[in-house]
């Protein structure tokens, strides 16, 4: 059960509340009354609690479950033990997080502006936002409904926000317009001066970086990243992608939608990421070059050319992955003097 100092509970649910909400089909649906006090691991819930099996090596432990009732998908339901109700449902871990929202619903902000927040007189802050301790939010700024802006944030002059966003405590936002439903947490600094220099034998010019960052809807970006504004054209970040912690994204970077970019990826300058595309946690990615829509690629790979649509790709420098397993198994059996067959 979650610590409730941190975590509040909406309440009970009955199952078939429950079913129909998240689309499931109970498999006996008598059961469509009993009532769900909470959501709980398969090892550790009660009869009281609802929980899933998605992945089938968790099959024993679905069997010794004391689960109230569980999402399951249909061809597992039959390993359900006595007394744990069955919710049938294709993708099991997605009916789970819906229901787990039903039970944890996000709390919404209350009007509010604290006394410590230095607003200027100039931005437009919409209909109950809530705006915490010492956030600085500045000139001809514009921030839609239902916003929450977390302690010492700061939105720098001109900056666009739009409805029902969360921005993170001591995020920092410039040069930036962003879309409905976008979270950022904290410590996100989106819009710094990009990476950009002239060089020769005097040193280093700086290159005015005058593009900004487009953040579109229902976007997720983690704790510490940093986006950097484009050098003219702008960085884009598509609808619906989801960004980790600790990734650096160059500008003029356009994302596509529905992305994933897991924890320490770097992609350099003027890269291209397709819709859907996945890259792994600590990938690096060369600038001026493209990643096509449902790539995949692998946890420390290092990209330096454009990777055609679909393709999954590993090591450093990244090749199709079967190709990259071939590549070290030949490496392991070399290391250890082994002969084997010919890659």
């Amino acid at each position: 059960m979650s610590d409730r100092r941190f975590f509040s509970l909406a309440g009970s649910f009955p199952l078939g509340r429950i079913a129909e909400a998240t689309g499931s089909d109970l498999s006996d649906p008598s059961h469509g009354g009993l009532m769900m006090d909470d959501v709980a691991p398969l090892d550790t819930a009660e009869k009281n609690h609802l929980s899933f099996l998605d992945n089938k090596k968790y099959v024993d432990v679905f069997k010794a479950t004391k689960a109230g009732a569980c999402f399951v998908r249909p061809e597992l339901a039959v390993h359900a033990p006595a007394g744990t109700a069955c919710l049938m449902h294709k993708n099991p871990y997605k009916a789970y997080a819906v229901a787990a929202q039903m039970f944890y619903p996000q709390e919404k902000p209350k009007e509010h502006r604290a006394t410590s927040a230095v607003i200027d007189a100039s931005a437009k802050i919409g209909a109950d936002c809530a705006i915490e301790d010492g956030a600085i939010i500045g000139p001809n700024v514009k921030i839609g409904n239902r916003c929450r802006i977390q302690a010492h944030a700061v939105i720098r002059q001109g900056v666009e926000i739009g409805d029902d966003c969360d921005i993170g405590a001591h995020v920092t936002i410039s040069h930036a317009l962003i879309s409905n439903k976008v979270r950022l947490h904290p410590g996100v600094c989106i819009g710094r001066q990009g990476f950009g220099f002239a060089i020769d034998a005097t040193g280093f010019t700086a290159v005015p970086q005058l593009g900004r960052v487009i953040i579109e809807s229902d976007v997720e970006i983690g704790a510490n990243t940093t986006i950097d504004r484009g050098a003219g054209p702008d960085t884009v970040i598509g609808q619906g992608t989801r960004i980790d912690n600790l990734v650096q994204i160059g500008h003029n970077v356009k994302i596509g939608k529905y992305c994933v970019i897991v924890a320490q990826v770097g992609i350099s300058g003027s890269t291209q990421v397709g819709d859907f595309a996945m890259l792994g946690g600590q990938a690096g990615l060369a600038g001026h070059i493209k990643i096509g829509s449902g790539a995949k690629i692998a946890a420390q790979s290092g990209l330096m050319r454009d990777v055609p649509d679909g393709a999954e790709m590993m090591g450093s420098p990244a090749v199709p992955i079967r190709q990259s397993m071939k590549q070290t198994a030949v490496l392991a059996k070399l290391a250890t003097g082994k002969k084997g067959d010919k890659a």
